[in-house]
């Protein structure tokens, strides 16, 4: 059986020969081929040299052509910050900065980056399209209207709901033509990604998000192709929603127990994936951890209707070696036992020190992420913070964030007791898992700076 037959089958729900194999390579294919981020994600033939390398790496059984959620915001005059080892970050939000919702249009073919996209989708298959399933990922709804109003849409909620439904009807338009170009390009599998939902309230998900991307998964469907509902961060609260949401398959991080996730999508009969972690395993584990997490996660998963990924983009810097671990283990998974071949591995001991918090003259502001640069919702969450904090405040304030693609912030993170990403913490104690209020923050840190004063 072919690989894109045994994700196929998994994808629809049924029991398949072994548990298929997706890893999500974005900027990665990039690192593989020797060249940046961005000389990478504006390139066509790059693009096309590092899937394939990524291809013949990992024999996965699906893959996707490019991992970039900045790309249809680029076309709708967002500013983009370019980055060497991630995607590009969002820095510019047109409907905050003067442009109004009517006078953006919806991309095509010749807009932005989308004509060496589509062009690199169309190469990879002709070379791969027999084999290999190809996901076409892009940008949810919700997301993509973060990107163009920035923080303030959180404001709008409640304070004006009706124009945020109008501005999800015209990204659901977004994504569903975007969806459109993909399917043509030969994309077998769409992935609606959108983390920003990890932020908001299920009621919210279900007034603001769900209507439009259920239409989006059944514009997908009637086009011929599989689709996927992404999310990362601490979605808990919303997978019920997104089942709710008819795609073919819901996909998560590390934030979300898998066993809870199995449950729920076997209750709406939805295939689900993901939960490699892409930091402390993936990222700076051995190949060895690597292949004991990947038997976890499948020994959780089950075989029916799951498929093994990681929780997001894998890292630029990620050893190769690790990910082959993995792939090694899908295709051999009977070679291996859990317990005794890989009892002997230990976690590496990083000595933290922490403040003494409540006897330090400043209040200390630290944010947990897996990379503001990258994860668009530790992108959102410091921009908030650091708009919160007035000139006045700055002095009185240590504000610091930790990248856990960093060892020294993950052995921080875990002396804290953090349990998601992102957080901010005060003075050592968890106080946000989302994007904070600006006013609430404000609040909480005017209260603290007047405690030690």
């Amino acid at each position: 059986m072919k690989p894109k037959q045994i994700l196929f089958e998994t994808i629809e729900g049924n029991s398949s020969k072994r548990v298929p194999w997706v890893p999500f390579v974005g900027c990665h294919g990039g690192k593989l081929i020797d060249v940046n981020a961005e000389e990478y994600l504006k390139s066509e033939d790059l693009i096309v040299e590092g899937i394939s390398k990524a291809i013949n790496l990992y024999e996965p059984d699906g893959i996707p052509v490019i991992f970039d959620l900045q790309v249809e915001a680029e076309t709708l005059n967002c500013k983009l910050q370019w980055n060497k080892d991630n995607p590009p970050t969002v820095i510019g939000h047109p409907l905050n900065e003067g442009i109004e919702l009517s006078e953006l249009q919806i991309p095509n073919k010749t807009d932005g980056r989308f004509p060496k996209i589509l062009n690199a989708m169309e190469r990879i298959n002709d070379k791969f399209g027999d084999e290999i399933a190809l996901y076409g990922l892009i940008t949810g709804p919700f997301t993509l209207g973060l990107h163009l109003l920035g923080s303030q849409i959180f404001m709008e909620m409640f304070d004006n709901p009706e124009y945020v439904k109008k501005l999800m009807n015209f990204t659901k338009k977004v994504a569903k033509k975007t969806a459109e170009m993909y399917i043509e390009a030969g994309m077998d599998v769409i992935a609606v990604v959108d983390p920003m939902t990890s932020q908001i309230s299920p009621k919210d998900f279900g007034s603001m998000v769900k209507p439009a991307v259920k239409e989006v998964f059944e514009h997908i469907r009637s086009l011929g192709a599989y689709s996927s509902f992404f999310v990362c961060g601490d979605a808990k609260q919303n997978i019920e929603e997104m089942c709710k949401s008819k795609p073919d398959n819901i996909s998560i991080d590390e934030n979300i127990p898998l066993d809870y996730v199995k449950d729920i999508s076997n209750k709406y009969d939805i295939s689900f994936g993901g939960n490699m972690e892409l930091t402390t395993v993936l990222l700076m584990g051995s190949h060895q951890k690597a292949k004991k997490h990947a038997l976890e996660c499948m020994e959780i998963g089950g075989e029916k209707g799951y498929i093994l990924s990681p929780g997001c983009d894998i890292a630029y810097d990620t050893p190769a070696e690790n990910i082959q671990a993995v792939s090694e283990v899908v295709h051999n998974k009977d070679a291996y036992d859990l317990m005794e071949d890989f009892e002997d591995i230990e976690e590496e001991n990083i000595e933290i020190e922490l403040p003494d918090y409540d006897n330090e003259d400043k209040v200390y502001i630290e944010i947990f992420t897996l990379d503001s640069k990258s994860c668009a919702p530790c992108q959102y969450m410091v921009n908030s913070v650091y708009e919160a904090i007035s000139d006045e405040m700055k002095e009185k304030i240590v504000l610091n964030e930790y990248k856990i693609k960093e060892k020294e912030s993950v052995a921080r993170m875990k002396k804290l007791n953090v349990e998601s990403i992102p957080s901010v913490l005060i003075d050592g104690e968890s106080k946000y898992q989302g994007t904070p209020n600006k006013s609430e923050l404000q609040e909480e840190i005017i209260n603290k700076i007047e405690e030690k004063t």
